[in-house]
């Protein structure tokens, strides 16, 4: 679960009509919205005086938004709706049952994988809100499977390498299948090679 310090609670529930009527979405994503959307909170609110930071930052404000689900799925495009018109930073926490996800928008969609909301973490790093800000698209953004050592990249340095790396496993799994089912010899050996090219590329990336 996610535990912010006490002073950052808020848990107010937000009616669903103030949030899309005034959402620039298409009648076919309102109907969505409302069909598939059961309540929104507004859990915390993260600034400098509740969590007693000194340093100064350009964010001023990071809200946790609690949105349950009727099922465990939603339009991506209902949340990057939210995201784009608030003027706040903001964490989404989808809601399913006994299951979550966490979302942020930073310059796109970012999604972890759905788990048991009991084993859901998000921890408030940083010493001031920029710092914490962008620690929270560490830990959403940036999946475990492609995590490293920041080493003085920055975390859009390492979203692109992330891109890079999906972007490689994806074409070595369908360049292994298309090698597979090849019949002829040449057209195989033609495909073993670009695989070996993907791969190396693949390596290279991970040893950056």
């Amino acid at each position: 679960m996610i535990n912010f310090p006490t002073a950052t609670a808020v848990h107010r529930r937000i009616p669903k009509e103030a949030f899309y009527r005034h959402l620039p979405l298409t009648k076919v994503l309102k109907e969505r919205f409302v069909s598939d959307v059961d309540r929104i909170f507004v859990e915390n609110s993260l600034t400098k005086d509740n969590l007693n930071l000194v340093a100064e930052s350009e964010v001023k404000e990071i809200l946790l938004l609690s949105l349950f689900l009727k099922k465990q799925e939603i339009d991506a495009k209902i949340i990057e709706a939210i995201a784009k018109q608030n003027p706040h930073k903001l964490i989404f926490q989808l809601i399913y049952e006994d299951n979550g996800q966490l979302a942020i928008w930073y310059r796109k969609l970012y999604r972890t994988e759905w788990m048991l909301l009991v084993d859901i973490e998000l921890k408030t790093q940083g010493f001031s809100l920029d710092e914490i800000w962008d620690s929270f698209i560490e830990q959403i953004a940036i999946s475990e499977k492609h995590a490293k050592s920041a080493g003085g990249i920055s975390i859009d340095e390492r979203l692109a390498i992330q891109e890079q790396r999906i972007k490689l496993e994806k074409q070595i799994k369908k360049t292994e299948a298309a090698a597979w089912k090849e019949q002829q010899p040449k057209k195989r050996f033609e495909l073993y090679q670009r695989l070996q090219v993907y791969k190396n590329r693949l390596e290279d990336l991970k040893n950056e």
